[in-house]
């Protein structure tokens, strides 16, 4: 699946065009790669780090959905990771 329907899909981006443009401008990885494209695909079990706003939130992919469905069903299909925290020394 692309990385770019998933993300609509899965209501990470409000619409198909705000994905693209997310993952066009660079600022996206998938398991650690940057990506600048929108067709990038993505399979079960990778990890995708993005940035909403001012937070970055790392997801791990635990189902491809068929549609945009609501959202309970959207958030079945990944899991949010917690980032840790860099502490100064």
């Amino acid at each position: 699946m692309r990385i770019d329907k998933f993300l609509w899909y899965v209501r990470l981006a409000k619409g198909r065009s705000q994905a693209q443009a997310m993952a066009e401008q660079g600022i996206m990885r998938l398991n650690g790669r940057r990506i600048e494209r929108a067709h990038s695909p993505v399979r079960l079990g990778d990890l995708v780090t993005l940035v909403q706003g001012d937070r970055i939130r790392a997801i791990r992919i635990l189902a491809l959905p068929q549609r945009r469905g609501p959202a309970p069903e959207a958030q079945s299909c990944y899991e949010e990771l917690a980032l840790g925290s860099a502490q100064e020394s």
